[in-house]
This record gives C-alpha cells, sequence and structure tokens, in this order.
C-alpha cells in the first residue's frame, strides 16, 4: 500500500503548523530579548544576554536527546511549549508590572536556553513516528520550507509588537504563539517505535544496538540518563553510515547556523555597500532555499541521494567561495539565492538521510549529537569570524566556509555513505 503523501498527512500538517509557530515564535522571542536588553543596558550587553542562554543549550543538548528517546518526542515538544509559553506570559506580566530588569532578561534567556536544549533533538526524532520512510525527504523539505517561511515573518510580529505594546506586549505575544503550537502538538498522533533494520553498503559491518532498557514503548526500572546516554554514543559509534552521516551534517551546517549572516554583515562593511544591499543578499538567500524545500516536498524520491548530498556540497562550497569575492551587490544578490538554494537541497537530504538511518529508538540521542555540533556550538564560531575578518579580510572567512563544505562532500562520496538512497 503506498504512504500516504506528507502534504496531504493531518498528522504531518499539524506538525508542520506547530513547528512553524514555534520557530515564529523563537524568532521574535530573540529579537524582543535584544530590543529590551539594549533599551536598558546598551548594546555591549545584548551579546552577553544571548551568550548567557546559549551555555546551556550547548551543554544540555546531549541530555535532551536522552529525554526525548526516554519519554517520547511528541511529549518532550509538549512539555517544552507548555514551559516556555508559561515563562513567556510570565515575563510579561513582570515587565507591565515593573518595566524591563537586566536580571529578568537574564533569567528569561538561561530558561529558555535550557528548554532549547530538550526541545532541538525533539524536533529531530519525531518525524519518522508521523509518516512512512518514504516520505522524509519531503516532510524536511516542507521542515525547510517553515524555517524559511518563519525566518522572515518572525521580524515582522516582533517588530510590530515591540512598536505597538512594547516589551511586555511582545513577550506576551510571543508566549500565545508557544500556545498555539502547543494546542496543534496536542493534536497530533504519532505511530508505535518499529526497530528497524537497515541497509547497509558493500562490506560495512553495522553495530548490533547497545542494550536499550529505556523507551516510551518498553517498561522497565529508572535507570540514569547518563546510562542511557552511553547507549546512545554506543549505538552511533557503532554505526558507520550513520557515523558519517552527523559528520556531514555538523560540517555542512556549520557556516550556515549564524556565522554566515554575521560574515555577510561583515562583507557588506567591507565592500561599503548600504543595509539595503544587505537586505537583499539575505533576502534571496532565504529565498532560495524556500524554492530548494520546496521542490524537495513535491520530488516523489531520491535514487541516489548520497551522491546528490556530495555534489550539492560540493557546489556550495564554491558558491560560498565565490559570495566572498564579491565586489558588486548584484552579483552578490544572486550568489546569495543560489547559495540558498544549493545549501537547502543538502540540509533536506542530509537530515532526512539521517532519519532514516537511524533506529528510532536512538534517534533523539544522534540528533542532539548533530544539533550540538550545529546551532549549539556555532556561538563559538562567532568570534572566529570577526577575527578573521579582521586579520585576513572577509573573503578569507567565506574561503574557510568552502574549505568545510568540501570537507562534508568528501566525506559524503565515502562508500558507506554514497550509496544512500531516499
Amino acid at each position: 500500500m503506498t504512504a500516504r503523501p506528507a502534504f496531504r498527512d493531518a498528522d504531518v500538517l499539524r506538525w508542520l503548523g506547530a513547528y512553524t509557530t514555534s520557530v515564529t515564535g523563537d524568532v521574535a522571542y530573540f529579537m524582543a530579548l535584544s530590543w529590551a536588553t539594549a533599551r536598558i543596558a546598551g548594546p555591549a550587553q545584548v551579546g552577553v544576554v544571548l551568550a548567557v542562554g546559549a551555555i546551556p543549550r550547548a551543554v544540555l543538548m546531549l541530555g535532551g536527546g536522552v529525554l526525548a528517546d526516554r519519554f517520547g518526542p511528541r511529549r518532550v515538544l509538549i512539555g517544552s511549549d507548555l514551559v516556555r509559553c508559561g515563562v513567556l506570559l510570565g515575563a510579561a506580566a513582570a515587565t507591565w508590572a515593573g518595566g524591563p530588569q537586566l536580571w529578568l532578561l537574564y533569567a528569561l534567556s538561561v530558561l529558555f536556553g535550557v528548554v532549547d536544549a530538550v526541545f532541538m533533538p525533539a524536533v529531530g526524532a519525531l518525524p519518522p513516528r508521523l509518516t512512512d520512510q518514504g516520505q522524509l525527504a519531503r516532510v524536511q523539505g516542507m521542515r525547510v520550507l517553515a524555517v524559511r517561511f518563519s525566518n522572515a515573518v518572525g521580524p515582522l510580529v516582533g517588530s510590530f509588537a515591540l512598536v505597538v505594546v512594547g516589551a511586555a506586549g511582545a513577550f506576551a505575544v510571543v508566549g500565545v504563539l508557544f500556545g498555539v503550537s502547543l494546542g496543534l502538538l496536542s493534536a497530533v498522533s504519532v505511530k508505535p517505535v518499529a526497530v528497524t533494520t537497515v541497509a547497509t553498503a558493500p562490506g560495512e559491518r553495522d553495530a548490533e544496538p547497545a542494550p536499550h532498557r529505556s523507551g516510551p514503548v518498553e517498561s522497565s526500572p529508572p535507570r540514569p540518563l547518563s546510562a542511557d546516554l552511553r547507549d546512545g554514543l554506543r549505538y552511533l559509534r557503532g554505526h558507520r553510515r550513520l557515523r558519517r552521516l552527523v559528520w556531514v551534517i555538523a560540517l555542512g551546517e556549520m557556516c550556515f547556523s549564524g556565522p554566515l549572516a554575521a560574515g555577510l554583515v561583515l562583507l557588506a562593511d567591507e565592500r561599503k555597500w548600504d543595509a539595503a544591499a544587505l537586505g537583499w543578499i539575505l533576502a534571496a538567500f532565504s529565498v532560495g532555499g524556500a524554492v530548494s524545500a520546496l521542490a524537495m516536498a513535491a520530488a516523489r524520491r531520491v535514487p541516489r541521494a548520497g551522491v546528490v548530498l556530495a555534489v550539492s556540497l560540493a557546489v556550495t562550497a564554491g558558491l560560498v567561495t565565490a559570495l566572498g569575492r564579491a565586489t558588486a551587490p548584484g552579483t552578490a544578490v544572486a550568489l546569495g539565492g543560489l547559495l540558498g538554494a544549493v545549501s537547502g537541497v543538502a540540509m533536506v537530504l542530509g537530515n532526512a538521510l539521517l532519519q532514516k538511518e537511524a533506529d528510532p529508538r536512538y534517534l533523539g540521542r544522534v540528533t542532539s549529537v548533530t544539533t550540538l555540533g550545529t546551532l549549539g556550538l556555532s556561538p563559538l564560531l562567532f568570534p572566529l569570524t570577526g577575527l578573521a575578518a579582521a586579520l585576513w579580510g572577509t573573503a578569507t572567512f567565506f574561503a574557510g566556509c568552502g574549505a568545510v563544505c568540501v570537507l562534508a562532500a568528501a566525506t559524503a562520496l565515502s562508500p558507506p555513505l554514497r550509496g544512500a538512497r531516499l
């Protein structure tokens, strides 16, 4: 029996609506937090407040993957949205009563970072429980499309709320968005976990799954979270194809999780382009990513997914290097659009293959490792971005991003991965 297309599956669409609303809330939250901090403490404190939230996100990310596997990603996502809704509405009430306070903003950033560490691995672990494996590429395309949409709408929501009702109202609006996401997630039905046998490349030896005594599908005595974490890492170490795939995703997305946007700001400043040119480049990147995500969502299958992944990463390397050498804004806008489209293909395929290859019982922990490598540690790359631009010029930073993508492409072409299919 042919599986229902993901874009016609009610549960997938509810999840997509919840995810879109949640990411829109994320974007608006960071805007409101930055604005409130700058107003009461100056721009220097903005980076400190954001960094304070990034620390628990990175430190607790692997533990968040354990929770997603132990209690089920749907429960964890519902709990995360519930906490974020309550925290933001509480912050809105406190800000309304006494105005923005620096200690409150620090506390809000820390709490949000802790919840993010739980939320992010669960997001990656949920799709295989909603639909058939053959629909995972479509689901990932829909997910990337949701991210692009949210990145465009989130700033509009945040700025409108700040102008009309101030920081307190903006926090309240974000809390309501998380409440909407919570309602949609509560209506999502998930499939029971099935242990899958993964097809391996010729000559590849898959490890036996590590002993697993926890999870939402079997009862067991309570055991330490650290034991589940060790099981997940042992499983990942023993699975050659999956291990290589984690490296590909981490390397391929590392520069695109924030440092590239900072690099574009430095590039525009170095070339003496105005803010409008920078906005067009970023917009072109988002539109390109949305177009490729839409195409991947409509695709029926990707027969040679491993090869396509490697080629898209190699082309990404060339485009990001060329973008760093662009001398005219129009050229940079065109390269930005192409870069968004090609890197979007790599993002969709990498995450879809990860969800296909991993045993669902370990997917939260596997996702937490990749998320730690892309989003969790990306704040550490921001100082390197500025340092490289100051010492050798912005083009050097973009060339470094290209070199990282070449390494990711070479890893994707290794025997365990190049035969992968979707």
